[in-house]
């Protein structure tokens, strides 16, 4: 058995020889990304072994599902993200509750989304835009990596904030969206930093607008879309540790601390600032507020949208 960690004077909760942490999409991504280094700092500190399963497939929910069938006892735990606040209103029937079926241990890092349109297109920020698609409703389009992703929710998120009606053109992934934005046969595009950064730097794209509430270090010059006038505008792509209902408290609490104490040493947020990614940490009740949060407004935002559901 590993060294446990002290979680007080009555921890009795064995800490497991070797933890799984499952992600839900395939090898690579920021996903794979985030816990690579997570689990590179976690090794040495808790003396214990981790390894990543990819259990890719159904919009994140065979990793879902995988998990909450999983003992409760700390060894296998899920890279959650948006899609398990997305899922419960975009399926008729999830395989999962998030909020009965999982018990949020910790939020890891909050992702910032990029609305950024083609130079050609006439609006050089967000006002501009909102004000060119109120002249011409339903003659902007715009670009994501497809149906009910976090990057589409985004996008409908903004259409019923700014009152604005703009079309959805789904894709299948980043890099085809992406393409056709860079070929101006799409106005704007929803994405990831990563993937807007360059094409930003080099001028092919105009970056207008950042998800989150304050603006990204990695583009610091774009404004947020609740500085540009879309007021409490918020969608980000966020990752975070959820373990099967009915994990032990002190299982759940000894994860949160070890991966919390990770999160917030300044050079572990460092090396994820080119990435669009802001270090979240705090507990696993602020998380479990955060998720009830998440589910309830992208509630809303499918029901305005009329996103087919699943």
């Amino acid at each position: 058995m590993g060294a446990a960690i002290s979680c007080g004077a009555g921890a009795q909760v064995p800490q497991p020889k070797v933890v799984r942490i499952v992600n839900p999409f395939a090898a690579g991504g920021n996903t794979d990304l985030v816990t690579r280094a997570l689990i590179e700092r976690l090794t040495p500190m808790l003396k214990q072994q981790f390894i990543i399963e990819n259990r890719p497939g159904a919009m994140t929910n065979i990793a879902s599902e995988y998990v909450i069938k999983a003992p409760p006892d700390g060894a296998t735990l899920l890279m959650g993200g948006a899609s398990n606040a997305i899922n419960m209103s975009l399926f008729v029937s999830p395989p999962y509750d998030t909020l009965r079926d999982f018990e949020p241990v910790v939020l890891c890092f909050r992702g910032a989304n990029v609305l950024a349109v083609h130079p050609s297109l006439p609006a050089r920020n967000l006002r501009e835009l909102v004000a060119l698609a109120k002249a011409q409703p339903g003659k902007l389009n715009y670009a994501t990596s497809g149906l009910g992703s976090s990057n589409h929710i985004g996008g409908e998120l903004l259409r019923m904030m700014a009152k604005i009606d703009i079309q959805h053109i789904p894709y299948k992934g980043n890099n085809p969206a992406l393409t056709d934005t860079l070929g101006g046969h799409v106005h704007m595009l929803f994405a990831g930093v990563p993937a807007v950064l360059p094409h930003a730097e080099s001028g092919r794209l105009r970056a207008i607008g950042i998800s989150t509430l304050r603006r990204s270090p990695a583009m610091p010059a774009v404004p947020t879309f609740d500085e540009s006038g879309v007021k409490g505008y918020e969608a980000t792509n966020w990752f975070g540790l959820l373990a099967p209902a009915k994990t032990p408290k002190e299982a759940v609490d000894r994860m949160n601390r070890a991966v919390d104490g990770v999160i917030r040493s300044p050079d572990f947020r460092e090396r994820f600032v080119r990435e669009g990614l802001e270090a979240a940490g705090g507990s696993p009740e602020s998380f479990s507020a955060f998720l009830r949060a998440e589910i309830d407004k992208y509630a809303k935002v499918i029901k305005f949208a009329d996103i087919p559901r699943q």
